[in-house]
């Protein structure tokens, strides 16, 4: 990816300037865990010991994404969202996805709105191999404008199959491609897209597509890495979600020097061009090709490429930053 063009004829967007402050958002977080206490013990999901393993929960929404879904007018691939951004958590603690509950606040019934969304759950829940064991579907017309669609994942590890969460100098990373923009950093993506074009028009590297096709194109889904991922070694995982690429620190904090990434798909270049956006602000807000990334001992980092659909990216170093396509990200 290089910078678009500065020639100050167009403003440049920015996540934040669109609605959306990664930094205020974490500290907003922090606050509520300080209110109450928190006894999470991963960066993904929260643990409980229930003897000789951990029950581990994980709960998350589709965010702007909806809004696409609403303009266009489909439905079906969201609940594939929602299963994708819990169980891909899950697997980042090293825990393997069980059950899920969804949550449906509604403005008004809809019933071919409530069946696309089911559609796409049922896919998500066959392709993560897991059990759906209830909802709630709550109608709250002075409440919500339009619909909000989010779920809560739970998971079983044993003591010993939970990632120990560090990396450690020496690390080699490997990644594994993602199929798009997935489910977040769409208030900047949507504000961009939307500037010269609609919803409807054809995706400019693909006419046989629309733009909120492309768009809506549901999050891949990362449970097949988790046995492999075990088998290998990994120290730590990050799913790369809000954020970007300095979701990598959650695996601690250590210089990540990325240099074989996954390449960007089209849809990050267009993004980029519509909304004038530079090359740090795209690498922290969307996962620019690579949705997963582990880190785990140089020894066995060929052989967990071989036996998935990941490659060897990078590796750790002393240091705190991100070093990724020419970018520092602290």
């Amino acid at each position: 990816m290089t910078d678009s063009a500065d020639d100050g004829s167009e403003e440049r967007l920015t996540y934040a300037e669109t609605g959306v402050d990664i930094e205020a958002s974490e500290d907003a977080t922090a606050a509520l865990l300080e209110a109450f206490g928190s006894d999470l013990r991963t960066e993904y999901a929260g643990l409980i010991d229930i003897g000789d393993r951990y029950l581990a929960l994980a709960t998350d929404g589709v965010g702007t994404k909806l809004l696409v879904a609403e303009a266009i007018e489909d439905f079906s691939t969201i609940g594939i969202d929602c299963i994708a951004m819990n169980v891909n958590d899950l697997v980042a603690a090293g825990v393997e996805p069980v059950a899920f509950v969804d949550y449906l606040a509604i403005d008004e019934p809809d019933e071919e709105l409530t069946n696309q969304i089911g559609e796409g759950l049922a896919v998500g829940l066959e392709e993560a191999d897991l059990t759906m064991l209830g909802g709630e579907t709550a109608v709250m017309p002075e409440v919500v404008k339009g619909f909000d669609l989010a779920g809560t994942c739970a998971g079983l590890a044993g003591k010993d199959e939970i990632f120990e969460g560090e990396a450690q100098v020496g690390d080699v990373l490997v990644g594994f491609a993602s199929n798009g923009i997935h489910s977040n950093g769409l208030t900047l993506a949507r504000e961009a897209a939307t500037r010269e074009h609609d919803y409807a028009d054809p995706f400019p590297p693909n006419p046989e597509r629309t733009i909120g096709e492309e768009l809506l194109r549901p999050t891949r889904i990362y449970t097949d890495l988790l046995e492999p991922m075990r088998d290998h070694g990994v120290r730590a995982a990050a799913h790369v979600t809000g954020g970007g690429w300095t979701n990598l620190h959650r695996m601690g904090e250590f210089e990540y020097v990325v240099d074989d990434p996954f390449p960007a798909q089209a849809v990050f270049e267009f993004v980029q061009e519509e909304g004038n956006v530079t090359d740090e602000e795209m690498h922290r807000t969307f996962n620019m090709g690579t949705g997963f990334v582990v880190a785990l001992p140089e020894d066995r980092a060929e052989d967990l490429a071989a036996a998935t659909d990941g490659r060897i990216i990078g590796r750790v170093e002393e240091g705190d930053s991100v070093e990724i396509r020419g970018l520092s990200l602290s």
